[in-house]
């Protein structure tokens, strides 16, 4: 059986990743495949909160050999029955739904930092990222999709390591864009060196809620929409070509997804959004990634 472990990263916060691994790890779970979806954004972790859940053991406990990995691993495919009726999917023909969750307090970020002091601990962590992705496909998982930290961090260095494939998610802000640039410019090489493949993934571009032209003028400067979208695009083929990274996905702003003060799976709540087709569209290139990649 084919597997595939996918790192979603970003240079900054803010750029939907969370949103989009969530969302996408449902769809392919529910086209049959077995996906477990880990935040391993260690600083800031969001999956807790976003499901909901008080779990008792963390991915942390595994990291530090408090845990055996089975036990860090939550079994979260009643989610599925929230939204989809007996009658109306098939779950038979579902795969398994997993979530590892890391643990947000105080303490354990303390304890994470502290690790990282050590050069024996910090390679005995990485012996353990290592380890993850093992015991994962022991477990007969086919995705692993890997939520991590941002920046250049060792935690998100770490997740980028074990990665077949890494979604680098960014906006098309002036801040973003130079950022990321130099962030690829520095470390994906390291990775893409050895057989790592990465992809661009544009997220709340320009394009679906359109401004008014009067808004356009009054932010940008730009005297009409033609223009304004003309530039974007010019700006998205220059970050193509300076980076040598296809785009995977590019998402347009959904102002309904980015003010909602719940989003919860929109690809099982609301399929036929906007915003659920463009996850379909991501989950079949992710399929069709696992055939030309060749893992096993």
């Amino acid at each position: 059986m084919l597997k595939e472990c996918i790192a979603l990263h970003s240079y900054k916060g803010g750029t939907g990743k969370s949103t989009i691994a969530c969302n996408v790890s449902a769809l392919l779970a529910l086209r049959g495949n077995n996906v477990l979806l880990i935040d391993m954004n260690v600083y800031a972790p969001t999956l807790q909160t976003y499901f909901d859940k008080d779990p008792e053991k963390w991915i942390n406990d595994f990291l530090f050999n408090s845990s055996d990995f089975d036990e860090v691993i939550y079994d979260i495919n009643s989610v599925f029955d929230q939204f989809i009726s007996s009658q109306s999917g098939n779950r038979a023909q579902r795969g398994k739904f997993y979530v590892s969750f890391s643990n947000s307090s105080k303490n354990e970020i303390i304890k994470l930092d502290n690790a990282l002091r050590d050069e024996v601990s910090k390679i005995e962590l990485l012996r353990k990222f290592i380890k993850i992705k093992e015991m994962a496909y022991k477990q007969d998982i086919d995705y692993i999709i890997l939520d991590t930290s941002t920046g250049i961090r060792y935690w998100s260095i770490n997740s980028l390591a074990i990665a077949d494939v890494i979604f680098l998610s960014l906006k098309m802000d002036e801040i973003d864009v130079k950022c990321t640039c130099r962030m690829v410019t520095e470390i994906y090489d390291v990775f893409t060196n050895l057989g790592t493949r990465s992809f661009l993934l544009l997220n709340r571009i320009a394009g679906f809620c359109h401004p008014s032209n009067d808004a356009v003028k009054f932010q940008t400067g730009y005297n009409n929409l033609t223009k304004f979208f003309y530039e974007q695009s010019e700006r998205i083929t220059r970050l193509r070509k300076e980076l040598g990274m296809e785009i995977i996905s590019s998402i347009p702003c959904y102002c309904d997804i980015q003010f909602d003060s719940r989003e919860f799976l929109t690809v099982l709540k609301n399929p036929t959004h906007e915003f659920s087709l463009e996850m379909n569209k991501l989950a079949d290139k992710i399929e069709s990634l696992k055939f030309s990649t060749g893992n096993e």
